[in-house]
């Protein structure tokens, strides 16, 4: 056999022996798809690559309900009113404690008094108003002004008598300016109850003016409102009797209730201060000296007034 017939043989043999392993293997297996990544998912999912539908585990229903963060898991927080929650507390009369500035007692009086500066009716206490209270270098003694007084009441009018020691009796000024001469001056608050604390003027507050008499106690006698600005002017209601000796002036004037803007009754209380202003240059108009019944007297701040009860 020659070399040519040997290599048919064996690729004869060959052949057979392939196409047995065929038979036997059987079909082959198809690629299988990977399965697709959460991540890469997601991100392609707008361009048609399946997403896989997440384990039941994993569901918004089978989450935690999330806690609304509203105001019911925190305190709730009473807002404090920008009203009178920061301004004073009004006190009861009962309870109104008493005045640096003096305390007093106005009785009523039936009959009341005759206003002519004569003080034969009165039989109250007397009280001191000689704190210097301005021009103490002005003020040479209490033969120079020394004023003391006496206070009642009744249902129509406030009632003052007022003594003052004073060597050189000097009034020549009028109306607003008649603090200027010899003069009384009431200081009156009355809501002393509502705005015990409160430190400046408003409308409940007066200031009220008097001479005994221009240019002596003989002559025109006058009253003039100051305070509240808003009513400033004369008060020709108020009556005034004015009587004086070497040394020495006595006045007696009725302010009527209606000015102060008082309904009074037994045990109300007010501010309340008396002082006494003194000139004793003839020849010029000018408050040389001022005494008070409230030794700190300051007029813009009715905290520094006393205070009087009506008995």
């Amino acid at each position: 056999m020659n070399n040519k017939l040997l290599f048919l043989l064996a690729a004869a043999i060959i052949g057979l022996f392939l196409g047995a392993c065929t038979l036997f293997r059987g079909p082959p297996t198809p690629l299988q798809t990977p399965t697709p990544n959460l991540t890469m998912t997601a991100i392609f999912s707008g361009i048609g690559v399946p997403t896989r539908t997440p384990p039941a585990a994993e569901t918004a229903t089978s989450l935690p309900t999330p806690v609304p963060p509203t105001a019911t898991l925190l305190p709730t927080l009473t807002p404090f009113p920008p009203t009178a929650t920061y301004t004073s507390t009004p006190l009861s009369p009962t309870e109104t404690p008493g005045r640096a500035g003096g305390n007093f007692e106005a009785p009523f009086m039936n009959p009341p008094p005759v206003i002519d500066g004569v003080w034969d009716e009165w039989t109250s206490k007397a009280y001191p108003a000689n704190a210097i209270v301005f021009g103490r270098n002005n003020w040479t003694g209490s033969a120079d002004l020394e004023p003391s007084f006496r206070v009642a009441w009744d249902n129509t009018n406030l009632y003052l008598a007022v003594k003052v020691f004073d060597d050189v009796y000097v009034q020549n000024a009028t109306g607003k300016d008649l603090f200027r001469g010899d003069s009384i001056e009431l200081l009156f608050d009355n809501n002393l109850v509502g705005d015990f604390s409160v430190s400046s003027l408003n409308g409940d507050d007066y200031q009220l003016g008097v001479s005994p008499g221009n240019p002596d106690t003989d002559g025109a006698k006058e009253a003039y409102l100051w305070f509240p600005a808003d009513q400033a002017g004369s008060r020709g209601q108020v009556q005034i009797g004015a009587v004086s000796s070497e040394g020495l002036y006595r006045i007696e004037f009725a302010v009527p209730w209606t000015i102060l803007g008082v309904s009074p009754s037994a045990g109300q209380k007010y501010g309340f201060a008396l002082s006494a202003s003194d000139n004793d240059n003839l020849s010029e108009n000018v408050q040389q000296t001022l005494a008070s019944s409230a030794p700190n007297r300051m007029l813009t701040n009715p905290t520094t007034w006393g205070m009087v009860t009506l008995k």
